[in-house]
């Protein structure tokens, strides 16, 4: 009985701790529908937030890249997921460009990454039109990242930020958002994106499974209890009664 309670318990145990997992993991960010790219214009407005929807999807864009407006976000990762703001030996530049469609706005594109300004990569910018093809990702706050104290140097930003691209290409219609180039431009180091993603709803009935389980383990505690107390006066019984025969 007692190896049989010991099972009882580590299954039970075992049990309530797979449903519970199974409830966290149903509160974490999942694998949205990845579908086909479509063009750019469609999802990334002018003046206006990006729908989170939109997040991620690849596009499409046609136009001329400016290259005289390029420029450098610094203390960058080739991964745009990555977590920024603190220079380290993996820092870097992403390559900036803006690529004017035909109807005259300027889409940002992150055209790739490299690890110094001087790469010879990063003035290769393709000449005439051009196709690209990438992921949208939504603007980035000027709080995300930790700010250098000394300033950056002319022609570089520390984030992608719409509002500070439209002061900067001013008198330009800059569409919000920016596409990062997959594949990269020329010789420049792919920045990677991830797909995009939704937020995972918690299952709470497996919450109850695993409370579920929980109880049973100690109901089965409860039932040992009371099959050793049972025994144990049953021994004593038994125990007296030979003494309590000879007295009588």
């Amino acid at each position: 009985m007692h190896l049989l309670t010991i099972g009882v318990l580590i299954a039970f145990i075992v049990l309530g701790r797979w449903q519970l997992g199974v409830f966290q993991d149903s509160g974490k960010p999942q694998a949205a529908a990845d579908p086909g790219p479509v063009a750019v214009a469609t999802l990334a407005p002018v003046g206006a937030q990006m729908n989170g929807e939109a997040v991620g999807r690849r596009v499409t864009a046609e136009g001329v890249y400016e290259a005289a407006r390029q420029l450098l976000v610094a203390d960058r990762r080739a991964d745009v997921d990555a977590p920024g703001g603190k220079a380290s030996h993996e820092d870097g530049y992403w390559v900036l460009t803006p690529l004017r469609l035909d109807d005259g706005t300027l889409m940002p594109v992150v055209r790739g990454w490299v690890a110094k300004t001087d790469d010879p990569a990063v003035s290769a910018v393709p000449q005439g039109r051009v196709a690209v093809a990438g992921r949208l990702r939504p603007q980035q706050g000027t709080d995300s990242v930790q700010r250098r104290a000394d300033g950056l140097p002319a022609g570089q930003v520390q984030t992608v930020s719409t509002g500070e691209l439209v002061n900067l290409w001013a008198g330009q219609k800059v569409r919000t958002g920016y596409v990062v180039a997959q594949p990269p431009s020329g010789s420049l180091t792919q920045v990677k994106v991830a797909p995009p993603v939704v937020g995972g709803t918690l299952t709470w009935r497996n919450l109850a499974y695993a409370a579920n389980w929980w109880i049973f383990a100690g109901f089965a505690v409860f039932m040992w209890f009371h099959f050793v107390r049972d025994a144990v006066r049953a021994d004593r019984d038994r125990a007296k009664s030979p003494q309590m025969a000879l007295e009588g």
